[in-house]
This record gives structure tokens, sequence and C-alpha cells, in this order.
């Protein structure tokens, strides 16, 4: 049966607190996306079709994968999650954390307020974001074979909630869960796509690889 495998891009520069500066793998990043790709070889994985963002993380995990030459998408590209959290503490005193445990309550707290509009000048209104991510998977769609589409963690969380009727804390929570090169998978159940994987990491499982885990 047809699938889709949304991979999450490899680890982006960690000290960014800007969109331009953290659009861009670490060393790390490149050799977490080197031994996914060698996983994907070593299963014989096929992925006649192969589709990414148009963000440098995205076209430079494609690339240290080893995939096929991708279709680029900007609909499959990552909220501008630093632009939205500048403009939310600029308009309501909210301070973009420094760390993982202050995203940890930044991140749900930003959604919901981008999502009930209470962020003005944002890049894209939470309701425009909700319909690029269906218009792009309606359209990658199942037909043509297995696709691989890498992208970003608030897309793919975006994508689980759309499949599971999430509400914006569930869907923060994915977001948060979400780890560098992880898989998610969609199978098509009926008329929908349905997940049947989530954050699976099986080329980070080895014990002297585990360090690679990173959310961030």
């Amino acid at each position: 049966m047809a699938h889709i495998t949304l991979v999450r891009h490899g680890q982006a520069n960690t000290a960014a607190r800007d969109e331009a500066n953290y659009d861009k793998l670490s060393d790390l990043g490149h050799q977490q996306a080197r031994w996914l790709g060698a996983h994907l070889k070593s299963t014989q994985a096929f992925y006649p079709r192969v589709f990414c963002g148009t963000l440098s993380r995205h076209v430079e995990t494609a690339a240290s994968m080893g995939l096929p030459e991708p279709m680029r998408d900007a609909r499959l590209n990552e909220v501008e999650y630093f632009n939205i959290a500048k403009l939310y503490e600029e308009q309501h005193g909210v301070a973009v954390p420094t760390d993982r445990e202050g995203f940890v309550e930044h991140l749900p707290r930003t959604f919901a307020a981008w999502a009930r509009g209470e962020i003005e000048n944002t890049p894209e209104t939470f309701e425009e974001f909700e319909t690029r991510v269906s218009d792009a998977l309606r359209d990658i769609g199942t037909d043509g074979g297995p696709a691989i589409v890498v992208t970003s963690g608030g897309l793919i969380s975006m994508v689980v909630r759309q499949a599971m009727g999430l509400d914006i804390p569930a869907m923060a929570r994915v977001a948060l869960a979400i780890m560098n090169t992880s898989m998610h998978r969609l199978h098509p159940i009926g008329a929908q796509l349905s997940p049947v994987l989530f954050n699976a990491v099986p080329h980070l499982e080895a014990p002297d690889r585990q360090f690679a885990q990173t959310h961030l």
C-alpha cells in the first residue's frame, strides 16, 4: 500500500535566535541524516517520490541522506516560529526562552495565542498554515507509490493534528516531542491518511548513537 513518510530535518543551528541563522544543519545534523540514509538503504526502503520544503535545512538533510533530487515545495516549510515569537514578545511581553525547558511552556502558549488571532502581523495566520499543510499533503497523495517528505517538526505536528483531530495543546506536545531526523508515516485507511508510525529513529537507537537523539 502506498504511504507517505515524513522526516524532520537534522539538527540545525541550536544557538540561533532568528530564522536566517537557524536555517542550516549542524555537523551532527548532517551525521544524523547520513545515518538515516544508510538505514533506509540497508532496509531496502523504496521511495519513488521525494519531496522537501525550500528551506536550507530541508535540502541539506535530503542531500546528506543520499536521496534523489527532491521536488521542492514551499508549502512544506516550517512555521516562522522565531518571527511569531518575536511579535508575541513585542505585543504581549512574553519573552522568547533560551533553553528547551523554557520552550516547553512557550510553544503551546504561543501556538494558542497565534491560533486565537492574538498576535498581529504574523507571516501567516494559523488558518493559512493549516490550509497549506492540508493542500500539500493532498497534492502529494499516494498515487505513484510511496513518498518521502523532508520537512520540519511544526509542520509534522500539524499533519498529526489534522489526522487525529488534536486540539492546540496536544499539537504543541507533539511538536515538542519530535526528534531530528525522526520518521512519521501516514497510510491511507479508507478515505483518510492515518498515522501508523510516529517519531521513529531506528538509525539512532544503538547505544553509541543515542547521544544523537536530539530535539533542538
